[in-house]
């Protein structure tokens, strides 16, 4: 490159490259700290997930961890993994199914779905856990990088 960087080995798969079926999975215990930086960063500072006294009233029973904290793992699949480094994310739905606790160990699941060939697009199922049960389910759309530009 003209700027003197060299970006080798930071490139993910190109579209060419993906399959119906391919998938990747990346997983994260969320801890009080996790928490803390995800409303400071966020701005977000729902007693519902930092209150634990405020939560217990509630019909959870307790603090839950931020949807928006959990579906974040799905974007490090995405920009990570599969398709990986130089994707767009265009598209991406949420459906929250059941609550995440401070020590659970939540894993992201993406899977290609489709492929639409003419947009360089991926559709992705993508949905987080907790041991068995789903907590996050949705689809992503991404737009890959082309072999040829």
């Amino acid at each position: 490159m003209s700027n003197g960087m060299n970006f080798h080995g930071l490139h993910g798969y190109f579209f060419e490259d993906l399959k119906v079926g391919m998938h990747e999975t990346f997983s994260r215990t969320v801890t009080d700290t996790d928490m803390r930086n995800f409303s400071g960063v966020s701005g977000d500072t729902n007693p519902m997930h930092l209150n634990e006294e405020f939560a217990a009233a509630t019909p959870f029973k307790g603090t839950i961890v931020f949807g928006m904290l959990t579906a974040s793992l799905i974007s490090a699949v995405i920009g990570t993994k599969l398709p990986g480094p130089g994707c767009i994310y265009m598209n991406q739905t949420l459906k929250f199914l059941a609550p995440v606790r401070v020590g659970d160990t939540v894993y992201a699941v993406c899977k290609i779905k489709e492929l639409f060939p003419d947009k360089k697009r991926a559709l992705f199922d993508t949905k987080c856990y907790v041991k068995d049960t789903v907590v996050i389910d949705g689809e992503a759309l991404i737009k890959v990088p082309s072999r040829n530009g």
